[in-house]
């Protein structure tokens, strides 16, 4: 399956978040390094998988019983 990669500003026109928002609340709490996205050669460049972020958004608005948890992500109970 080929994947579709998306730079921060590709994501931002997609999913209708701010850049900064993607960047600095998202990542690493939401999205994640090797499954959302990738740093290709070990660079500082990030490129989202589209289709797995996707994936995600459409299950998470399904379980609609969620938990807060106090570093800003939720569990599913």
């Amino acid at each position: 399956m080929a994947a579709t990669y998306l730079t921060t500003e590709e994501l931002s026109d997609r999913i209708k978040y701010d850049q900064r928002t993607i960047r600095e609340r998202l990542k690493d709490s939401v999205l994640l390094e090797g499954v959302h996205y990738i740093r290709p050669f070990g660079g500082r460049k990030i490129l989202y998988v589209w289709e797995r972020i996707e994936e995600d958004m459409a299950k998470s608005s399904l379980n609609t019983f969620v938990i807060p948890m106090s570093n800003g992500g939720v569990c599913h109970g």
